[in-house]
């Protein structure tokens, strides 16, 4: 098999560039036609110039970002996401686990994707339990570049500058992300004594538990940039829990989170 070196095949690609048919550069250069058709496509697609070709679509690059479904989505992946890519894939995975019990945030979650990823395939996959609401995209660490080896918890996760602008501006929407990850809205009960009898008396109350220092400030922070009232409860030494307990704060939970269903 004859082999050819880079000189030849650059000295084919000026011919090609220059308007030459294949034919006649392969006939000029001793080369099979088969290997100039090739070494024309291969330099064609390097350049993008291959008919049907594109640079693949990414929401914030080409500025067309849902900013509302992102924001909720960034809440979902903190709590409940994931991104693999490993040496068998060619293009990343981003994966939130839904448990079946709550059929309706499977369906936030996947609007939510279809909506920052308009142009993507967005399945569910079964687990004991629960699905995953997966989806594949080349951009999704220009996305999430809170992604990185290891457990969230294990390593520093901050918001880069661009995404906390869109947090700003979509607050309850991160809000509501987390809690329906790693949240939940309660009834929780107590008796007290009144007139001699005892009565018990039941209360609202929303709770957020994971164990990254940094994902429960982030929320804790933008809980008190919409005027929620917050309290840190500690599960045995570690204060793993974010509980608002207060009315005021509850209704502001119901009107702009509410349960998960």
């Amino acid at each position: 098999m004859n082999f050819h070196g880079p000189e030849l095949r650059q000295r084919a690609l000026t011919l090609l560039r220059g308007g030459a048919k294949n034919t006649d550069v392969a006939r000029r250069l001793n080369v099979p036609v088969g290997t100039i058709s090739y070494w024309k496509h291969m330099d064609r697609a390097k350049r993008g110039e291959c008919p049907g070709a594109h640079r693949s679509f990414c929401p914030r690059c080409d500025g067309e970002l849902d900013q509302a479904a992102y924001t909720y989505l960034l809440g979902l992946y903190l709590g409940d996401g994931h991104i693999v890519q490993n040496q068998a894939m060619r293009v990343p995975s981003l994966s939130i686990a839904c448990t079946d019990s709550w059929p309706g945030l499977m369906e936030l979650c996947e609007n939510a994707m279809r909506a920052v990823f308009p142009k993507n395939s967005v399945c569910r996959v079964r687990r004991k339990g629960c699905h995953e609401v997966k989806m594949y995209s080349k951009h999704l660490r220009c996305l999430f570049p809170q992604h990185g080896p290891g457990k969230k918890h294990q390593r520093r996760i901050a918001l880069d500058p661009w995404q906390q602008e869109i947090v700003d501006a979509h607050p309850w929407e991160f809000i509501r992300g987390l809690i329906h990850s790693d949240g939940c809205r309660i009834t929780n009960w107590t008796t007290r004594l009144v007139g001699g009898e005892r009565k018990r008396y039941e209360y609202p109350r929303y709770f957020f538990a994971n164990k990254s220092d940094d994902i429960r400030n982030l929320l804790s922070g933008t809980l008190d940039k919409v005027g929620v009232e917050w309290t840190t409860l500690a599960r045995g030494s570690d204060p793993f829990n974010i509980s608002v307990a207060r009315r005021a704060s509850v209704a502001l939970m119901d009107a702009h989170v509410g349960p998960k269903y």
